[in-house]
């Protein structure tokens, strides 16, 4: 397995849109959040202290039952360009922190991508296993039997009463953070959006935009996870969200009806004057990109727009970000080279899939 693989192949198994109800919920995440008992947490830890926790992961690896699970690579982030970790980043392989705060952080990939686990991040560990459509439950299985294998070496920091131990206390106790991204045009569009989320935080959820904390929610994209990790178990925590989700899902497919019952006309020229800028344009900015394959993709699911597959929207949600980008074009661009750039590979990639 060849770490390019990782920054050149756009297409991860989170992408390829089969799972349940994938459709309106684009992914399903669990992270679970660890740190070493006899090690400082990375914000107060020496370089050589990281480093120790960096080998003693490396040699947990070497378990059977790890190699078993998958086939997987360890990437030190000061071996990458700052281009490269910002692929990883759009791919949501690492986190933004990692992205910045790199110091003897690592990210330890499958080859299928399903699962990353980020070394020296915010905390010690973070097990994150990413899968398609609604599947919290198939992620959460993942998660917990690669913890159960860290664990057979690895001492965590634990308390009877609170739980796990981590650096931000808000993940104190399972440490879990479970969160499904879900796409939502119906809702935006017949402005129910406002009081849907609002009902949301009121039952220790959390939402926030496609690359969670501190980040925009664009494209219609909206993540939502769990904001409460102390006095639930993680499959109550699991199951709280995939009943929300569920909720979500329904009350977006009656947004949809909607739409196409009273404002069917209105609701075609919008989309497939979307598709037809896409499949037009010589510039377009990255927000507009975002709006515009939102467009397309619910076209896609009402039948309107035919014969593009799902996960090709998928694709263009990571392929038209800055980083791959530039990266596809070997150096850094200005941003209206990026957006002539963004214009011609959504171009292409929208024509091969039609043929």
């Amino acid at each position: 397995m060849s770490f390019q693989k990782f920054i050149t192949n756009a297409v991860s198994e989170w992408m390829n849109g089969d799972g349940q109800d994938a459709d309106i919920v684009i992914s399903s995440r669990v992270r679970l959040a660890r740190n070493l008992q006899d090690q400082p947490f990375p914000m107060l830890a020496t370089d050589s202290q990281l480093e120790q926790v960096l080998g003693r992961v490396e040699q947990a690896m070497q378990d059977e039952a790890f190699k078993q699970q998958e086939n997987f690579e360890m990437i030190r982030m000061d071996t990458l360009t700052p281009l490269q970790k910002r692929v990883l980043m759009e791919k949501h392989l690492i986190s933004p922190n990692l992205l910045s705060e790199s110091r003897k952080g690592a990210v330890i990939l499958s080859e299928n991508e399903a699962i990353s686990i980020m070394v020296n991040e915010e905390d010690h560990l973070r097990i994150q296993c990413l899968f398609s459509g609604l599947q919290l439950r198939e992620a959460w299985k993942v998660a917990d039997r690669v913890d159960d294998i860290f664990e057979k070496y690895l001492d965590f920091a634990f308390d009877e009463r609170r739980g796990f131990l981590t650096s931000c206390p808000t993940n104190v106790g399972t440490g879990i953070r479970a969160s499904v991204m879900m796409h939502l045009p119906a809702l935006v569009l017949t402005q129910q959006i406002n009081r849907i989320l609002s009902a949301i935080t009121q039952v220790g959820l959390v939402v926030r935009g496609l690359y969670g904390e501190g980040s925009e929610a664009v494209g219609n994209l909206f993540q939502i996870s769990n904001q409460i990790t102390l006095g639930q178990s993680e499959e109550e925590i699991i199951e709280n969200l995939i009943s929300v989700a569920r909720q979500i899902i329904d009350q977006e497919r009656a947004a949809r009806e909607y739409l196409m019952q009273n404002r069917r006309l209105q609701l075609e020229d919008r989309l497939c004057r979307s598709y037809g800028i896409l499949t037009n344009a010589r510039t377009i900015e990255s927000k507009e990109a975002a709006e515009r394959l939102s467009d397309v993709r619910l076209g896609i699911d009402l039948d309107i727009i035919r014969n593009v597959p799902l996960s090709v929207m998928n694709e263009l949600m990571v392929m038209t970000q800055p980083g791959f980008l530039q990266q596809y074009a070997g150096q850094q661009l200005t941003p209206d080279s990026r957006d002539e750039r963004r214009a011609r590979l959504i171009r292409e990639r929208l024509k091969s899939a039609m043929e």
